[in-house]
């Protein structure tokens, strides 16, 4: 295994940070065990949440069932609901293009690894909940680590130490098997166990030195990710060598291949809805983390007069967080709300039904699968309107969006990029703000056809190809 913690695209890392590199790896190796002789296998699993792309999920097994021809494997972790979805995009892509996706969710096994990411993971949600509790936490703490400190080149070189600890868990996996990582630590992971055909798909687009795996090729959504990472800009005090082009790749956004192939129609259907013949469609995504809740409850309190006069329709998916539901419902006393937990079937039917006939009053989903959790906003996405949401990985799919204040310096370059190309609104960070923009979205058809207006430019520019160029290049022999 070579040591990628010395050198990092042949910019020479300082001892001071290899030694804490080292330190830090060691400490998970005591806390949870050396496993590098594991000889971990894998058995397969249907997804049902997914079944229409046919994407199967790796699990550990004492028995090896080996991969179907044609494979590619998307490695994840679950953090938040971000890294879920764009790990959906790129396996349904692989599958439009004749791939049998596979599912690989290192954070959701019993390695040593899969314990450090969780441990990690835990620190960070906590952290994101106290941010939006402490505002000085959050100014001191919260958003200058997640701008600037994931942003420097030592702290890729002890993530890429740590994740030394991951390469055991991909071992029996073919190396040449097309590979495609939707966080770092899966993509350094692969490079680790000598996988020769990883595509490291970077989420944001503010450049940060989190997300280098070098060795792979490293797939960027906008021209501004592009320029950062070429130059490593800002990544060190000191001038510092880029990623070499062979290693970089603007692609454009991911998004998946069921909302791009009606995505014309869905947008006729859209401007007709805003020029009256019938109520706009409001879908709203709430974090687990209970991130910008007043605002969000603001927002809901805003749109009810909307729903009572029959000029607006909200659906509010509450992803596996049915405490958040229960909270809201607190604070809105005894509105009527549709509701649709756990209850998936029933609702792929209802939402089906709302492409040929009004949707109305107020809906919430919820869901204990995290799949069914996460793809609930997929199956609403061509059916809605506006969707209302934090500048994150949503940022950057094909329909109108309100932004709302992000969570996470990080966050900010997605609304900027949104908006610059003009298939969302600028940063609300608000609820006045946000509200205002919902009142002038519902009042001025000519604005909002515009934004869908430039989405289908952007289809045609191939603007949301991303998910589809990210399964070509790791596919490439």
């Amino acid at each position: 295994m070579k040591d990628r913690t010395q050198t990092i695209f042949g910019n020479i890392i300082d001892q001071k940070t290899i030694r804490k590199a080292e330190r830090s790896k060691e400490k998970y190796l005591r806390k949870y065990g050396d496993d590098s002789g594991a000889g971990y296998l894998f058995a397969q699993e249907d997804i049902p949440a997914l079944d229409f792309i046919g994407v199967k999920k790796l699990v550990l097994s004492d028995t090896e069932m080996p991969l179907t021809d044609n494979p590619l494997v998307v490695g994840n972790i679950r953090m938040g609901f971000g890294h879920y979805r764009i790990s959906i995009a790129m396996a349904s892509c692989a599958k439009a293009l004749g791939y049998t996706p596979y599912w690989l969710d290192l954070a959701g096994l019993d390695t040593t690894g899969s314990k450090m990411i969780r441990e990690q993971n835990h620190l960070y949600s906590l952290a994101s909940r106290i941010s939006q509790k402490s505002r000085l936490f959050n100014h001191l703490f919260w958003e200058p680590l997640n701008s600037e400190g994931f942003r420097q080149i030592t702290y890729n070189a002890s993530d890429q130490k740590n994740a030394e600890l991951l390469a055991p868990i991909l071992a029996s996996l073919p190396k040449d098997v097309p590979y495609i990582a939707t966080h770092v630590w899966p993509s350094q992971a692969a490079i680790h166990a000598g996988m020769t055909h990883v595509v490291n798909a970077i989420p944001d687009n503010w450049p940060m030195a989190l997300h280098l795996s070098e060795g792979a090729i490293h797939a960027v959504q906008t021209p501004f990710a592009y320029l950062g990472y070429k130059m490593m800009n800002g990544f060190s005090k000191k001038p510092l060598k880029g990623i070499p082009e062979k290693d970089l790749k603007m692609v454009g956004r991911f998004v998946d291949h069921e909302l791009l192939c009606n995505l014309e129609e869905d947008n006729r259907r859209r401007i007709a809805r805003a020029e009256g013949e019938g109520p706009m469609r409001f879908l709203l995504t709430v974090g687990g983390a209970g991130a910008g809740f007043d605002q969000f409850l603001a927002m809901v309190r805003h749109l009810i007069p909307y729903v009572k006069k029959g000029k607006a329709a909200v659906f509010i998916n509450f992803g596996d967080h049915e405490d958040v539901y229960a909270k809201m419902k607190k604070n809105l006393g005894n509105l009527k709300i549709r509701r649709f937990f756990n209850d998936y079937d029933r609702l792929k039917k209802y939402v089906s039904s709302l492409r040929h006939k009004d949707a109305s009053g107020i809906t919430a989903i919820c869901d204990k699968d995290i799949f069914k959790a996460v793809y609930a906003t997929n199956l609403l996405m061509p059916e809605c309107d506006i969707l209302i949401t934090k500048p994150s990985e949503l940022a950057y799919y094909p329909i109108p969006k309100i932004f709302m204040k992000h969570i996470g310096g990080h966050e900010v370059y997605g609304a900027i990029n949104s908006r610059e190309l003009g298939d969302g609104t600028f940063e609300c960070p608000t609820a006045r703000s946000v509200n205002a923009m919902i009142d002038r979205l519902i009042s001025d058809p000519e604005l909002y056809s515009h934004i869908c207006h430039r989405i289908d430019t952007l289809k045609a520019q191939g603007d949301y190809d991303g998910a589809y160029e990210c399964v070509r290049l790791a596919g490439i022999k």
